[in-house]
Parts: C-alpha cells; structure tokens; sequence
C-alpha cells in the first residue's frame, strides 16, 4: 500500500507545466473526438470496444482463458475494423479539423449586398411556405460544396426569389433535389444531400429535412427547408434542425450567422481599417 502510495507522490513530484499542457491537449482532443461521434452509431461501438477493454484484463485475473483468448483476437482483429466502420466519423473530424484551420468563408463582405441575396431568399421560401412548395437550399460557408453541386445541374445564375421558386415549382426537372447557394450566385439545382445517420432524430421528419441535417453535419452549410407536407419553414446548422420560422426570423437569423462569421474572418475588421485610412487621407 504504501509502495502504491510513495509511486503516486513521485509521480506528483515528476510533474512539469509541459506535463500539465501535455495531459489537457490529450484531454480536449478525446473530448472533441467524443462530442464529433455524440448521438451517432460510433458512440454505441465505442462503448462495446471500451466494455472489451476492460473485460480482457479482468478475464486474465480469472483465469477465463478461452474468454480472453477470443476477446484478445476480436481487439486485434478490431483495429482495421474501426477504420473502417468509423469512416464518416473520421471524415468528419478531418473536414472539422482542416475547416477550422483553412477554411475560407463565402460571404459577401457588402452589407448591402448580402442583405438583398438574403432577402431574396427568404423571400422565395415564404412564397413557397405559403403554397406548401417542397424546398431544400444550401448556403455555402467554409466547407466547399462542389462535390454536392456536381451530382445536380450546373446554373451559375444570380440569387433571385422568382428563379428560386421555379426551380422548386411542383413537376419541373429540378424541384425534386436540393439548390446550392454560394455568395450572390445559385451554382446548382436538384441535387442530392447525404442523409443524416442520426436514430435519435424525430421520426416524423421525411427525406427533405433529414438530408438538411446530414449536409449539416458534414459541413458548416446553413441549410433551409420548407415542408410540402406543411408548408413549415426549417433551418439546419451543425446537425440540428429548428423549425417553425417566419421571414423576418429567418432573414434575422441568416444574417447574424454570417455576419458573425465573416466578422471572425477578420473582414470587417479589414473594411474599418480602410474606412480609418480614408478618414486619415480626409484630414489630411
């Protein structure tokens, strides 16, 4: 016991501020890694290889040899197969990683401008809310979505509520798939969103609105959704759906997503320096 005890003081002794730093980088990166796999198939498998871990040493004090040896093999064997039955988290948290250190946000920095795309959209989605028009739109941030817009028809037209409402006209080529918005320009129309893997989603919410949560995981997309079935207006962002806007709280909220976010990018922050410069000259 106090052999146990004299290893632990020491080890307390042993410990420098670069130790410290070491232990809580280790601990957030398992915390980001928990929080990007949360409420997903992975989290489940993750429990089942954890009960594994902790059976194998406690079925070798035992004496349970024939139980040791298979989960013995079943963890080696397991090492390829989380790669693989863990892809899409890893694919996710790669995209997270290099979103967060290379990303490149698609805002308009004009406050005008965006305001006028903005509002040409939630235009067209009241328009379409109140004839119970199916609709799905992507508003590109930092993910690229080229790969997205490449399984749809290439347009390249300028954002218009009336060219937004013909592309999601009942019966018309285009309407049954989702439309790509990046900065003032529509890139593409009727194409096809992964669907979300998430059991714990509501059960009632159909094909349209679990598509707007599966890019939203995926990607950093602002996704809106309007019900055929109801003609409601929803939002996806980062994996979760809210529901239930009208357009002035829709075109409130697209605004303050992305003017915060083109803010953080340091944008406005470039247009004061200017506007300082051009007060400066002025004086001058």
């Amino acid at each position: 016991m106090f052999t146990i005890v004299n290893i632990i003081l020491n080890s307390i002794k042993n410990i420098s501020v670069w130790s410290i730093i070491d232990i809580l980088v280790v601990a957030f990166i398992f915390y980001k890694g928990y929080m990007l796999i949360k409420e997903t198939r992975a989290e489940q498998l993750l429990k089942g290889i954890l009960l594994i871990l902790v059976l194998i040493p406690v079925s070798l004090i035992l004496r349970l040899n024939m139980l040791n040896f298979i989960l013995t093999k079943t963890l080696t064997i397991g090492v390829l197969s989380i790669v693989i039955i863990f892809q899409p988290e890893i694919r996710r948290a790669l995209e997270h990683i290099g979103r967060s250190a290379f990303d490149d946000f698609h805002v308009i920095e004009d406050d005008e401008k965006l305001d006028k795309v903005i509002t040409s959209i939630v235009t067209a989605v009241e328009n379409m809310a109140e004839t119970k028009t199916g609709a799905l739109i992507a508003i590109e941030q930092g993910t690229g979505l080229s790969e997205i817009a490449s399984t749809g028809t290439e347009l390249e037209a300028l954002v218009s509520s009336a060219l937004i409402e013909n592309i999601f006209f009942k019966n018309t080529p285009l309407h049954d798939g989702a439309t790509i918005i990046r900065n003032d320009r529509i890139v593409a129309a009727g194409c096809v969103l992964p669907l979300t893997e998430n059991n714990n989603i509501n059960k009632k919410l159909g094909t349209r609105h679990r598509a707007a949560i599966g890019l939203s995981e995926t990607s950093d997309a602002l996704i809106i959704t309007v019900s055929e079935e109801t003609g409601t207006i929803s939002l996806a962002v980062k994996g979760r759906l809210t529901r239930n806007y009208d357009k002035e709280k829709l075109k409130s909220i697209l605004l303050k997503i992305m003017k915060n976010r083109r803010d953080k990018r340091g944008i406005s922050y470039g247009k004061k320096v200017k506007g300082w410069i051009r007060k400066i000259k002025i004086k001058h």
